[in-house]
Formats: structure tokens, sequence, C-alpha cells
């Protein structure tokens, strides 16, 4: 193992993530850009990850930085391995990866395609995969202990739920194994692999819920702090999570739920 396993970056400026680079899967709006402006202001460089252009103001809005976007779809190992590639070309390390990116297509069990299947799996399961392996295999390479936050859900624990979405219970709770199973793994490689598990978020992945008031009423009734969460409940987790204050925590997928799951 490389010599720098284990060892923080020498900084001076006092953030508890500075001269980290971190790359945020779906980095570019919800939970994914709150976690990237999160990321920021600790003081990590943080690349963009989406598989859309990322907008100038994006960026802009990390605040002072050398922050910059990649482009590439989590569902293509090629365009993976080629956007980790260029990060690492263009600095030289990765420290930190979340994986944000994700995809909900809500229907009955009875009534779900085999193709919207397959694509909530290749978004949820395969690309948080691909993402986690190209990104350890670099921070191996390079002797990094990094750290990797998988982002689930409640519903990765939970069969109930408001409505039918099975592809996405089904790909959310593979995640949180999935985190088990890769944070037991490499460890030897002083990796961290950690998850948060969100409830219902403020974000435009769940707009078509938000636009109905009564059911908004009912997952508010549901939720014993009787509020959604807001994009950046999640994202302080997970900076936590990545951050040298969770340094013994590795295979544990934390809820941001507001003890929805606690009932």
């Amino acid at each position: 193992m490389g010599e720098n396993l284990g060892r923080e970056p020498v900084t001076e400026a006092g953030k508890p993530l500075d001269g980290r680079v971190a790359i945020v899967t779906g980095g570019a709006s919800g939970i994914g850009l709150a976690t990237a402006k999160a990321l920021a202001e600790a003081g990590a460089t943080v690349a963009v990850l989406d598989r859309a252009p990322v907008a100038a103001g994006v960026l802009a809005s990390l605040g002072a930085g050398a922050h910059f976007a990649v482009q590439a779809d989590i569902t293509d190992e090629r365009q993976v391995d080629q956007a980790f590639a260029d990060v690492m070309a263009r600095e030289g390390r990765i420290d930190i990866l979340v994986n944000c990116a994700g995809l909900a297509i809500r229907q009955p069990a009875l009534e779900h395609t085999m193709a919207d299947w397959d694509k909530v799996v290749a978004v949820n399961m395969t690309g948080t995969f691909l993402c986690a392996r190209v990104a350890a295999r670099h921070m191996i390479a390079a002797g990094i202990a990094g750290a990797i936050v998988n982002v689930a859900s409640i519903m990765g624990f939970s069969g109930g739920g408001l409505y039918p979405n099975i592809s996405y219970q089904t790909t959310k709770g593979a995640i949180v194994n999935m985190t088990r199973a890769l944070a037991v793994e490499w460890a030897p490689h002083g990796i961290r692999v950690n998850g948060v598990a969100p409830t219902y978020v403020n974000t435009p992945f769940i707009a078509p819920l938000l636009a109905q008031p009564e059911l908004v009423a009912r997952i508010e009734a549901m939720t014993p702090l009787k509020r959604l969460a807001e994009p950046e409940d999640v994202a302080a987790a997970i900076v936590f999570l990545a951050g040298p204050g969770a340094a013994m925590i590795t295979g544990h997928t934390l809820p941001v739920d507001g003890g929805f799951l606690a009932q």
C-alpha cells in the first residue's frame, strides 16, 4: 500500500476537507448540488459529474475555488472510467466520491415494464457500483485513504410508502448492502464506504409529489419531526461521513429521515 495511506493532506487554512478532491455524481441539482456546495464550503475541490453539460452558474454557486464539471453517463463503463481518469489527470488525486445520481419510475410492480426496470437498475445500482469501483481503484493506486458516500433512501429499508415504487425500493436496498460489502472489502486499503438514506426531500426529484398538498400532508404526518427534509439536511450528513470526524465509521447507512424509520 502507498505511503499516504491513512494520512490527511497537509493544509493550513483549517477547513476539514482542505486539500481533498471530491467527485459528486448528479451534482448539478437537488441533493447533489447541495452536497457539492457543502463539500466546497468544507474546503474540498469539487468535480460536479453529470450526464448533461453543467451550467456555469452551478459551478459559480460553489463559491471560490478551482471547482469544475465532468460530463459522463454513469451507466456507461467507458464514460465513467474516462471521467475519473480526467479528474486524476487534472488534480492528481481523488479523495471523496459521493454517489448521488438517481432515477425513479414510480409504477406498480404488475405494470412495471422491463425497459423501465432496466433503466432504474442501470442508474441507481450499476452506476453506483461503476463509480465506486473506479474511484477505489484510483485511491488504492495512489495510497489514499478515501471516503465514498452512497445515497440510498428510506425506501431501501422499507417495503412500504405512499405509492408503488418497486424498482426504486429494490435498487436502494441494493445500495445499502453494496455499501456494507464494499466497506468490508476495501477497509484494508483505508477506504471508508458509507451511505445516507434520505426521507422525502424538497427537490425537483419529487416535484410531482410536492404538487399534491394532501400527499405532502401525509408525509409530514408520517414523520416524527413533521416536515420534509431539505437538500442541505442530507448534504450535512454526507459531508460528515466523508470527513475526518467519521474516521471510525464505515459500512453504515445513516437515515436522514426525521424519525420516519424509527416508528
